[in-house]
């Protein structure tokens, strides 16, 4: 039997030809500071040099440990601009810079990095996204918990809200190449105790809450499995790009539905892991009984955060007034129109008192949106 070939539209070719343009991005990924991305950035620098290759460092933080600063040594380095912002003078990577050198290839660690408020962009990624855009080579660094669709886990699993975070297209298509630094626990915590991650005031209280050995290991397991994907995704791509099909989730399509509770952005996440997995669509549903113009100046904020996740993770947003319908209604009427085969909901839709006078919105929706699979997240802020 031959393999069922797929011809590529002028638009995918258009598309192909723009990418032979951009520069190649390659992002070490480890379970935790300390695993050695940084050695590895650096490393890898002096094997380019060597190769006659002209590689610039753009930026590399050596917090102050002797092995990494060491390798800085004999490479040429981009230095860092200064922003002013609030009477304090801050420093952050010259991108400007970067591009008008143009070297074959720049070292940029710390992806997910948040840039002072005056800068021209946001977050380092996006100064990465510039220097690819104009041809130059990027190599650079990210711990898992800096990725947006691992948010929740990375709390629940270390008790850490991770402020810096990158989307997850960075990774698995902005990236070209995505290699994993990997160390046990053991090593991590052993090199913690000689000092070489943080500084000696530190490494009691890191021992003791971040480093511990559940801590390290789960967040080693969940970069294990994320490099798996990314490695089962490219594989995917590969074979889309050399005219074969690849197994896609066509018959299933992803909805969330997300209230004004604490755990909206939490089910976000949640649906595109799953989304993600099965290679297929997600929609992302708030319904409401009030008209925009009445909503409260908080929950407009609430609105665009879930907005712009649905950005990050290219989903549909939708936001559907019930009009004379029940919220559970609108929501089987928006699951049957967009052919959606799973929902996930958060458990607290309603408060108790509400699920004993009105009835459940959970229970009302598994009971009339037959032929759709539903997955129930909890809050964890419930008792």
């Amino acid at each position: 039997m031959f393999p069922e070939y797929k011809r590529k539209t002028p638009e995918e070719i258009l598309r192909e030809l723009e990418q032979l343009k951009r520069g190649k991005l390659k992002v070490y990924i480890g379970s935790a500071p300390g695993v050695g991305k940084t050695y590895r950035l650096l490393q890898e620098a002096h094997e380019l040099k060597a190769e006659g290759i002209d590689v610039l460092v753009g930026l590399v933080e050596t917090h102050n440990r002797k092995e990494t600063s060491d390798l800085i040594r004999d490479l040429e380095i981009v230095q860092k601009k200064e922003v002013q912002y609030k009477g304090r003078l801050l420093e952050e990577m010259d991108t400007q810079a970067i591009i008008e050198r143009n070297p074959d290839v720049v070292i940029v660690d710390e992806l997910a990095h948040t840039n002072a408020p005056t800068s021209p962009n946001e977050k380092r990624y996006m100064d990465v996204e510039e220097i690819l855009q104009a041809g130059i080579n990027v190599i650079s660094a990210v711990n898992i918990q800096h990725l947006e669709s691992l948010h929740d886990i990375v709390e629940q699993i270390t008790g850490i809200k991770v402020r810096e975070r990158i989307p997850d297209h960075v990774l698995h298509e902005m990236a070209n190449e995505v290699i994993l630094v990997d160390v046990t626990p053991e090593i991590l915590r052993k090199r913690l105790s000689e000092g070489k991650i943080y500084d000696k005031s530190k490494i009691e209280q890191a021992l003791t809450n971040f480093f511990t050995d559940s801590n390290l290991g789960a967040l080693r397991e969940l970069s294990l499995r994320e490099v798996a994907d990314d490695i089962d995704e490219r594989i995917g791509k590969t074979r889309l790009q050399n005219g074969l099909q690849s197994p896609t989730g066509v018959h299933e399509k992803i909805m969330v539905c997300v209230q004004y509770g604490g755990n909206a952005e939490k089910l976000i996440r949640r649906g595109w892991r799953i989304a993600s997995r099965l290679k297929t669509d997600l929609l992302i549903l708030h319904v409401t009984n009030e008209a925009s113009m009445n909503r409260s100046q908080e929950d407009r904020k609430k609105i665009q955060n879930w907005k712009k996740l649905a950005t990050q993770f290219s989903a549909t947003f939708i936001v559907e007034q019930t009009d004379k319908r029940t919220i559970s209604e609108t929501i089987r009427d928006i699951a049957v129109e967009n052919g959606i085969t799973q929902i996930i909901l958060g458990q607290s839709a309603r408060s108790r008192w509400e699920e004993i006078t009105k009835g459940s919105i959970v229970n009302n929706i598994m009971r009339i949106a037959t032929g759709i699979d539903i997955h129930i997240v909890a809050d964890q802020n419930e008792n």
